[in-house]
């Protein structure tokens, strides 16, 4: 079987290195172009780390992007030329960036997820379900905890749980997004969803959504304690989207939810 051509930007980041180790175990896969957004002479796996290019992505089949926004779109731009297939595990983009990333997707097949994790988009399937069965007589929050590196809050999981609050209620979740805490011990329920985000330690990840009527609660959650399983499911998600038309999906395609 031919190997997938693979490039993974932000390499020297966390879920770039990660991706890159998961690779080594990975048959399917052959890495071969590493970028980051900063000039460096050092190398990865014998290849040298180049900035996003429209030569160094030519021989990719797939790109795999966890980075920052402004370094996504770019690359999205780089791709759509050369008509490369893009996962991209990148969070905290704008509406106006979500737009252009749907527009991009008429001409290249993308995988866009907040979370790679199988179980956390299974988690949000449920949280849809729980939210549209439960109706407006439950007011619903997200807490989740994160390691102290993690600068943005709530984390793209978070919201995309929300989005499942949103969905279930046919509603948009930009109209329903309520309070944003951070680090509080407790937070409260209110008309909207409001969020609690900690940040300690070197914790992988938690989430947990809430439902409540006052009468009685209902509780989701989700713990990660391997990074892998993050690196692993961009892989599947590479793997799957190879034999995509174009068009942007995310892992609960994938997985193949109704």
């Amino acid at each position: 079987m031919k190997k997938i051509n693979l490039a993974v930007t932000g390499c020297l980041g966390r879920m770039g290195q990660q991706i890159i180790k998961s690779v080594k175990s990975n048959k399917k896969f052959k890495l071969v172009a590493v970028t980051e957004n900063k000039k460096t002479h050092k190398k990865l796996q014998g290849l040298n780390i180049s900035k996003n290019n429209l030569e160094v992505f030519k021989k990719t089949n797939l790109i795999i992007d966890f980075t920052i926004p402004k370094c996504t779109m770019e690359i999205l731009k780089i791709a759509l030329k050369l008509k490369k297939r893009v996962v991209i595990g990148t969070t905290g983009f704008t509406v106006k960036e979500e737009s252009l990333i749907k527009k991009y997707s008429k001409k290249i097949p993308i995988l866009k997820a907040g979370n790679m994790s199988l179980g956390i988009n299974l988690l949000m399937y449920l949280t849809e379900i729980t939210s549209k069965s439960l109706g407006d007589n439950f007011q619903s929050k997200v807490f989740e905890v994160h390691h102290k590196h993690k600068k943005d809050y709530p984390s793209g999981t978070a919201l995309m749980l929300g989005k499942g609050i949103a969905d279930g209620k046919n509603k948009n979740l930009y109209n329903l997004i309520g309070k944003k805490y951070l680090n509080k011990k407790t937070f409260p329920y209110g008309k909207k969803i409001n969020f609690n985000s900690i940040r300690k330690g070197e914790i992988i990840g938690e989430h947990e959504v809430k439902f409540s009527s006052g009468k009685e609660i209902v509780t989701l959650n989700h713990e990660a304690f391997d990074r892998a399983l993050y690196s692993e499911g961009a892989l599947s998600a590479g793997e799957w989207l190879m034999t995509k038309k174009p068009g942007l999906y995310s892992m609960r395609d994938l997985m193949n939810f109704k």
